[in-house]
């Protein structure tokens, strides 16, 4: 299962994942490039529909996942957003959706997996350089990625 999987790094994995003989499931929040991306991957694939920011957008995902296959073997959690607005100009709002798609919307896209990954499956989280470096009104985007990194110096 690949979150975002509509664009980006995450319709190149989806697409990478088919090559090497696996079935993707695509999550993505816009219909027409979901439907797209579907398409252009062509085989072994099933879009759905959703935000990852919505819980229950992640319960149908995973609805749909258990009824046609059982289980999930891998997790891409990868949907996220970057917008830039210096630090000045960040609202609630804005912090909010960045928050809860990167962060929230990735935490319980694995969560959620966890009832139907057998033993041995994988989780990979969606990072960012950004998590370790600062950008000019990137400041919140590089706080949802420094919330979900792996410490590198232990």
């Amino acid at each position: 299962m690949v979150s975002g999987g509509n664009s980006g790094m995450g319709l190149a994995t989806a697409k990478l994942f088919v090559k090497e003989g696996t079935y993707v499931y695509i999550t993505g929040r816009r219909k027409a490039e979901l439907d797209a991306a579907a398409k252009e991957i062509g085989k072994n694939v099933t879009g759905v529909q959703g935000d990852v920011a919505k819980l229950t957008d992640i319960d149908w995902l995973y609805q749909v996942v258990k009824e046609k296959h059982g289980k999930v073997d891998i997790v891409f959690a990868n949907a996220g957003v970057g917008e830039l607005v210096p630090i000045t100009d960040v609202t609630e709002a804005h912090f909010d959706k960045l928050f809860n798609i990167n962060v929230k919307g990735l935490f319980f896209t694995v969560q959620k997996a966890l009832p139907l990954m057998p033993d041995g499956g994988s989780v990979i989280l969606s990072g960012s350089i950004a998590g370790y470096t600062g950008s000019p009104a990137f400041s919140v985007y590089s706080a949802t990625k420094a919330a979900v990194r792996e410490d590198l110096d232990r």
